[in-house]
C-alpha cells in the first residue's frame, strides 16, 4: 500500500512539474517573441532616420511603423503553417522551431547596412527580414497559446490566460525596457545611433537560445497527448482526417473565426495604441528624456502583467463574456480621457502614474483572450484556431499606430488623434464582447462549434 501511495505522490509532483514547465515556457516563450517586436519599437526614431529617411519626422516614424505592420501582416501566415504543424506533430515541436527563427531573424536586423551605406536597397532588405520575422512570430502565438492553458487545471486557466497573452506581453516590454536603459547608458548621445541599436538587436538572439535549451525539455500538453492516442485506437477503422485549416474554414467554424476578430481586432489594437505606442509617445510627444522614459515604461510594464493576471483570473470567476464587457466600457471611458491628458501632466510622478493606467487597462481587455480563443475550438484545430484568430485581428490591430502618425502633421497633433482611435477600436471591442458566447468550461468538452 505504501508503494502504491509513494508512486502516486510522485506521479503527482511530476504532473505539477509538467504543468509548471508549460506554463513557464507558454509565457517565457510569448514574452520573448514580444520582446523581439519591442525592439523595433525603442528605436523606432532611429530606424527612421536610419532607413526610411524624410524632410518630416513623423513620415519617416510612419514608415518604421509600416514596417512593423509587414511584420504583423505575416502573422496569420505563420499560424497557419505552424498551427497546423502544432495540431498535426505537436504544440512543443513547433514551439522550439518557429522560437529558434525569431531570435536569429531578429538579430539580423543588427547586422544590416543603413540607407547611407546602401541607399535604397537598405529599406528593402529591412522589409524583407521583417516579413520573415513575420512568419516565426506568428508561430510562436500558434504554439505558446496552447500548451499552457491545456496543461493547467480548470481553475487557474483564466490567470494562465492572463499570465501568457498580457503578463508575457508585459514581460517582453519590461524585457525592451531594461535592454534600452542598458543600450542607451553604454552608448549615449551619437553613439546609440552608431552601435546602440544594432546590440539591441543582437540581444533577440537569446530567444534563440532559450528554445533550444528551455523548450527542449518541455513534455507535451496532455490534451494533443490524449488525442494522438485517440488517434492511433481509430487509426484502422477511421478515414484520414481533414487538414486544421481545412476544417477550421469549414462550415462549422468559420462563423466562429469571423465572430473572434471582433475581439481580436479590438484587443489588438488597444494593445499597439497603449503598451506599444507608448515609447514613441513619451518620445515625441512629451519629450521625456530616454533614461526617466525607460523607467516609466518599465513600471508600466510591471503594471501590464499583474493587471492581466487579476483579469484574466477574474474571467473564471464571473465568465469571459462579463470580462470581456466591463472592461471594454472602461477602456471606452479611460483611454481617450488619458490619451489627451498625458501631455499636460504637471510632474514625472504624475506623467508615470497616467501611463501605468494606460497601459494597464490596454492589456485588460484581452487577458482572457487566449482561453476564450482556445474554449472556442477543439484540440483537433486549436492551435491553427487560436493563432489564426489571434494573429488576423492583431494584424490589423499592429497597423494602429502607422494610422495614427499618418492622420498626425505634428507631434501635437498625435494625443487627439490617438484619443479617436482609441475610442473607435473601443467600442469595436465592446461590440465583439456583446455577440460572443460564455465558453467557461469548455476547454474539457470542445468537440462541437460553440457558436
Amino acid at each position: 500500500m505504501a508503494v502504491v501511495t509513494n508512486q502516486e505522490v510522485f506521479a503527482e509532483r511530476e504532473r505539477q512539474r509538467h504543468v509548471m514547465k508549460a506554463v513557464v515556457a507558454s509565457c517565457l516563450g510569448w514574452s520573448l517573441d514580444l520582446y523581439d517586436l519591442f525592439i523595433l519599437l525603442f528605436v523606432a526614431p532611429v530606424i527612421g532616420r536610419l532607413f526610411f529617411p524624410s524632410e518630416h519626422s513623423m513620415l519617416s516614424l510612419a514608415a518604421v511603423y509600416a514596417s512593423f505592420g509587414v511584420t504583423l501582416l505575416m502573422r496569420p501566415l505563420g499560424s497557419a503553417l505552424f498551427g497546423s504543424f502544432a495540431d498535426t506533430h505537436g504544440r512543443k515541436r513547433a514551439m522550439i522551431a518557429s522560437m529558434i527563427g525569431v531570435g536569429v531573424s531578429t538579430a539580423a536586423f543588427g547586422l544590416l547596412p543603413t540607407v547611407h551605406t546602401i541607399g535604397v536597397a537598405a529599406p528593402i532588405l529591412f522589409i524583407i527580414l521583417k516579413l520573415v520575422q513575420g512568419v516565426f512570430v506568428g508561430g510562436v502565438v500558434a504554439a505558446t497559446h496552447t500548451i499552457g492553458t491545456e496543461s493547467v487545471a480548470p481553475r487557474y486557466r483564466g490567470a494562465v490566460s492572463g499570465l501568457i497573452g498580457g503578463g508575457g506581453a508585459g514581460l517582453g516590454a519590461l524585457f525592451a525596457s531594461l535592454a534600452y536603459l542598458g543600450m542607451s547608458a553604454l552608448f549615449p548621445g551619437d553613439a546609440f545611433d552608431d552601435w546602440g541599436w544594432r546590440c539591441m538587436f543582437f540581444t533577440g538572439i537569446v530567444s534563440a537560445v532559450l528554445g533550444i535549451t528551455i523548450f527542449g525539455n518541455l513534455e507535451e500538453s496532455p490534451m494533443f497527448k490524449k488525442l494522438q492516442e485517440a488517434k492511433a485506437k481509430n487509426k484502422a477503422r477511421s478515414a484520414p482526417a481533414a487538414s486544421p485549416l481545412r476544417t477550421l474554414f469549414s462550415r462549422d467554424y468559420r462563423n466562429i473565426l469571423l465572430v473572434n476578430l471582433l475581439l481580436t481586432i479590438g484587443g489588438g489594437s488597444g494593445y499597439y495604441l497603449t503598451s506599444g505606442f507608448l515609447p514613441t509617445y513619451l518620445k515625441v510627444v512629451t519629450h521625456t528624456p530616454a533614461e526617466t522614459a525607460g523607467f516609466i515604461l518599465m513600471l508600466s510594464s510591471i503594471g501590464v502583467v499583474i493587471a492581466s493576471i487579476a483579469t484574466g483570473h477574474a474571467s473564471t470567476f464571473i465568465g469571459r463574456k462579463k470580462a470581456f464587457l466591463v472592461t471594454g466600457v472602461a477602456r471606452l471611458l479611460a483611454l481617450p480621457a488619458l490619451a489627451l491628458a498625458m501631455p499636460h501632466t504637471s510632474g514625472t510622478v504624475q506623467l508615470a502614474l497616467y501611463v501605468i493606467a494606460f497601459g494597464a487597462l490596454g492589456s485588460m481587455g484581452y487577458a482572457p483572450l487566449l482561453i476564450f480563443l482556445n474554449e472556442r475550438f477543439p484540440t483537433t484545430i486549436r492551435a491553427t484556431g487560436t493563432g489564426l484568430s489571434w494573429n488576423m485581428g492583431f494584424a490589423i490591430g499592429g497597423i494602429m499606430p502607422t494610422f495614427v502618425s499618418l492622420a498626425s502633421p505634428q507631434p501635437a497633433d498625435v494625443p487627439l488623434t490617438l484619443a479617436i482611435f482609441l475610442g473607435g477600436i473601443s467600442a469595436v471591442f465592446l461590440l465583439g464582447a456583446l455577440i460572443v458566447p460564455e465558453t467557461v468550461g469548455k476547454l474539457d468538452a470542445p468537440d462541437q462549434p460553440t457558436a
